[in-house]
Order: structure tokens, then C-alpha cells, then sequence
């Protein structure tokens, strides 16, 4: 028997299988969470949708890449994960015109194209082969299956085999390049009932940030490091704005938190990749959360008001607790780190 059968097996009666194979069908499949018409914001919400001031800080960084590579005739933009466009359209509409113009854009999907998208914006499945910009992740990684290993009686590792309804049983001992990963990203230990979940996020990094050949890769996403990986692991969905019990039936979203300094030694590079708060990253790109200065309410009130409020979108995206504690994963390639 394999490791791909250990790990995701499953007969045509619908007996329980692997997490990822459920995951991926749920999530992928033809009827799958991420093909809904209402798309991901129908359901939960990220720092795309939480302020524009996100997109602005994107479109800030991607100028700076701009400058590094010597502002390039043809300039990409790849939105991984870019769910109905709503990163790449608030990209475009923040960059100056003179950038906007020599700018590439894609949209990296499953799900259709959306009606009413900048027809600038060029919609596909996956990214384009070589790429000489930014390539920019918002909350890709999470949802890139992932199977679970939970620790038996006898200290053993195995994998967790999960039915359609979302009920649980032990599977096969954790063996080869799983095991492989386990013992050095997150060694579940002999205590009975610690969980792991082992995915593919490594891989799936290193061939898209792969693509860069001069620019910036970066990931930004729900993480955890090796030394504050969580007990019982992270697995959750969500469904209609609320966390939920994660059920592979294609009704809600299945993600879990990313081990994200494995994605970073993923990618065989000399140079080491970096990793970072989102409230780091978002402050070296001019979005503090600092409130104006009271003085301003007596002499423009209208000011006062639209800086109170960008004020407290900046809080938002930078927020403890919150989704300042979000990761980023910067890779940069041919160029200096435009974050150092």
C-alpha cells in the first residue's frame, strides 16, 4: 500500500479517506465551496475586505518592486487566490497612472470570471510561468488541503480518515516523506490525542514563488512557527461569516493555519526568505493605525472624519489579536528585500 492510499484512500461507497482528498474534493471539486457564486466574502472576511487601505499598501509595494527592477516596460501583478478580484481591482484603481499603465495583471482562480472585472485583468487557473513583478498570496496557503495525524494509545502518529459528514476516525500509521515532515516541522511527541496537519503549503510555495524570476513572492496568511506550533492543530471551516465544525461537504470553507518557516525553507534558495507581522509589514508601508491630530476637527472637520476612519481601518488590519498577527512570507529574487 502506498503513502498516497495510507494517507487518502477511499472506495466508491464514500468510506472515510484522508483530510486532504476530502478537503480538496469539498473545496475544488465540481461542486466545490470555492466554485459558490457568492464567493469567499459571502462567507468570511480578510484584510482585502476588511479596508481599502490593504489594497493601497499592496499597490505601495509593488511600486517599490517597480523601482527595484529599474521600472520595467511590462510589470506584473499576479493575485493568488484572488477569489472574485477584488485585490487586483483595488491594486489597480490605487496605482499611479503612469505605473497602472505598464502593469500585467492576473487574477489566479478556479472559479469563473466575474462579471464587471477590470478587462485588463487577465483571469486563469493558475500563474503565469515567468514572472517579473509581485506575486502576492493573500490567505492562499490555508486552503491548500492539508491531511491530519493524530497520536494513537501507543504514541504512534496516524493519519485521521474523515467521512463526508465530518465524522472522524484513525487511520494508517504516518509513514515516509509525511513522517519525513512530521519529525522535522512538527514532531507530534508520544502524549495520546496531538494532532499535526501535513500539507503541501511547502511545495505548493516553492513552485509558485518558483515563478518569480526577478521580483518579489510573498504570502501572507493565519501561521504558526516551530516553536509555538499549536497542541491539537488548527483545522476549522467557516460558513456564512461564523467558525464552524469542518465538514468536506462543499457547504463551507476548510482551512487550517500554515506553517509558514517551512514554506520559507521550501524553496532551496540560498538567501534566506523573511518572515514577518503583517503589523510589521503594513507599518514599512505606511499604514499605522495612528489616530489625527484633534486640532484637525476644528480647522477641516471633513478631514477629521475620513482620517478618524482610515484611522481605525488601519487599526484593523494591524490589530493584536488580530489580523496584524497575520504572517508574511516575503521572497525576493534580483532585488533588495523592499521591506529591509
Amino acid at each position: 500500500m502506498t503513502q498516497e492510499t495510507r494517507g487518502q484512500r477511499r472506495d466508491p461507497s464514500g468510506s472515510p479517506r484522508g483530510w486532504r482528498a476530502a478537503a480538496q474534493e469539498a473545496l475544488y471539486g465540481p461542486a466545490g465551496f470555492y466554485r459558490r457564486p457568492e464567493g469567499p466574502a459571502g462567507h468570511f472576511r480578510t484584510s482585502v475586505h476588511a479596508s481599502r487601505l490593504f489594497a493601497g499598501a499592496v499597490a505601495e509595494l509593488l511600486q517599490r518592486v517597480d523601482t527595484a527592477l529599474g521600472r520595467p516596460a511590462a510589470l506584473d501583478f499576479v493575485d493568488m487566490a484572488a477569489g472574485r478580484g477584488e485585490l487586483v481591482a483595488g491594486v489597480l484603481a490605487a496605482l499611479p497612472p503612469e505605473v497602472a499603465a505598464r502593469v500585467r495583471p492576473y487574477a489566479v482562480e478556479i472559479a469563473g470570471r466575474p462579471d464587471g472585472l477590470d478587462e485588463r485583468v487577465g483571469w486563469r487557473d493558475e500563474p503565469p510561468a515567468e514572472i517579473t513583478g509581485l506575486l502576492f498570496a493573500n490567505e492562499w496557503l490555508d486552503n491548500v488541503p492539508v491531511d491530519v495525524a493524530e497520536t494513537d494509545p501507543s504514541g504512534v502518529p496516524r493519519y485521521v480518515l474523515v467521512g463526508a459528514d465530518g465524522t472522524e476516525r484513525p487511520g494508517d500509521p504516518v509513514t515516509g516523506a509525511d513522517a519525513d515532515w512530521l519529525a522535522r516541522w512538527w514532531p507530534l511527541g508520544a502524549a495520546e490525542g496531538a494532532r499535526a496537519e501535513i500539507g503541501l503549503r511547502d511545495r505548493a510555495w516553492a513552485a509558485a514563488a518558483g515563478r518569480v524570476a526577478r521580483g518579489l513572492a510573498v504570502a501572507v496568511d493565519y501561521a504558526h512557527t516551530a516553536d509555538a506550533r499549536p497542541p491539537f492543530g488548527t483545522l476549522t471551516g467557516f460558513r456564512a461569516g461564523r467558525e464552524t465544525t469542518p465538514v468536506p461537504d462543499g457547504t463551507c470553507d476548510i482551512t487550517a493555519h500554515v506553517a509558514l518557516d517551512a514554506c520559507a525553507a521550501a524553496d532551496g534558495r540560498p538567501d534566506p526568505a523573511r518572515l514577518l507581522t503583517q503589523r510589521v509589514a503594513l507599518s514599512a508601508l505606511g499604514i499605522t493605525g495612528v489616530r489625527p491630530p484633534l486640532a484637525l476637527a476644528s480647522t477641516d472637520p471633513a478631514a477629521y472624519v475620513r482620517a478618524l476612519a482610515s484611522a481605525g481601518e488601519a487599526a484593523e488590519l494591524t490589530a493584536r489579536g488580530g489580523l496584524g498577527d497575520f504572517g508574511w512570507l516575503l521572497r525576493a529574487v534580483g532585488i533588495p528585500d523592499p521591506l529591509a
